[in-house]
């Protein structure tokens, strides 16, 4: 059993509350916000009673003792939680981005590793089923080594609140879901990124709400990134739609259920080679899957085991890292090198 303080009630901790009552093994202990009433009114609806509610999270660490906070704040808040939590002595799991800047990502991991503390991040899309059997297909080899890959992201949510107010919002807010989900399934490291990021005339972003970017990977292969938050009609999943090309072929993933793949046979039909279908494997047991609910049992597994969870903050700044080089690269206007010894 863990004990847990989570910080930060907003839209965004219903889908952490709904996880953790699926989790025996974490106890809620304290909740934290800087409106009480929200606090109050997530532990009425939550059914969550003797508990420690407060808009002072040092003062909530310190009455209910926990092991470990789930940080759901905004970006801007999070270094000074994370660092509170720390010197509490806790854990922390925190929502994406890590951090709102790379300086103060690497703060946070220096800290973490000067009271020797897990530090792990929710990114929720390594832990999708079809991201992993994508994973572990292109590992196998059938369709020969990975050339590119390419991501559509459109979608138009009229969030209101802190998105339609932040600098970079798409780039920052939620590319780096696709980014870091890029990264697991190519499986190699970022080294150079182009991006260009501009707002169309309806937009109701303060900046940055559409982009495209692509990342030279050490690996030699290419990543296209193409994403909207305010495209109206067609949208694609909250996922993405991938391409996946191939030297022998290609998988395409419509980002929903769909998942399918060709593979060039020995044969020609005119100046074209005669394709077939190939067979993606189902999940394995093994595979680690359940989107926050997942990330959230192995954040408390390696709590108990005393080990990096798959998502931890030293693993994560390298998607950070892409996403703040994407920023550079729009703001200049040409290509940026990724200096992954930046993140170490």
């Amino acid at each position: 059993m863990v004990k847990v303080v989570l910080a930060g009630c907003g839209a965004m901790s219903s889908v952490w509350f709904e996880a953790i009552a699926k989790i025996p093994e974490v106890e809620l202990v304290g909740l934290v916000d800087i409106d009480l009433a929200r606090a109050q009114a997530c532990a009425k609806k939550y059914n969550l009673s003797g508990i420690g509610i407060g808009t002072d999270l040092k003062a909530i660490l310190s009455s209910t003792k926990p092991e470990a906070v789930f940080d759901v704040v905004v970006p801007q808040a999070r270094k000074e939680l994370v660092l509170s939590a720390f010197a509490h002595g806790c854990h922390v799991l925190t929502e994406k981005p890590m951090a709102a800047s790379l300086e103060e990502a690497r703060d946070i991991l220096e800290s973490a590793k000067q009271h020797n503390k897990i530090h792990a991040v929710v990114q929720n899309r390594r832990y999708l089923g079809n991201v992993r059997r994508i994973r572990r297909f292109l590992d196998s080899g059938v369709l020969g080594k990975l050339t590119s890959v390419h991501a559509d992201f459109f979608i138009a949510p009229h969030f209101g609140g802190f998105r339609e107010a932040m600098e970079h919002v798409l780039l920052v807010d939620m590319a780096i879901h696709t980014f870091d989900a890029a990264r697991y399934m190519i499986q190699a490291s970022p080294k150079a990124v182009f991006c260009r990021e501009w707002d169309p005339i309806n937009s109701w972003y303060k900046s940055g709400s559409s982009a495209f970017a692509t990342f030279d990977f050490d690996s030699g292969t290419v990543f296209n990134y193409r994403g909207s938050w305010c495209a109206s009609g067609m949208k694609t999943s909250w996922e993405s739609s991938w391409r996946f090309v191939c030297e022998r072929g290609t998988l395409l993933w419509d980002g929903f259920e769909a998942i399918t793949a060709e593979r060039a046979t020995a044969q020609r039909d005119g100046i074209f080679e005669v394709m077939e279908s190939v067979e993606i494997p189902p999940l394995s047991p093994a595979d680690r899957v359940g989107g926050h609910e997942g990330i959230i049992r192995d954040f408390v597994a390696a709590i108990a085991d005393g080990r990096q969870p798959e998502t931890s903050g030293n693993d994560n700044i390298k998607s950070l890292a892409m996403v703040f080089g994407a920023v550079e690269s729009a703001r200049l206007g040409n290509t940026v090198p990724i200096d992954l010894q930046e993140t170490a």
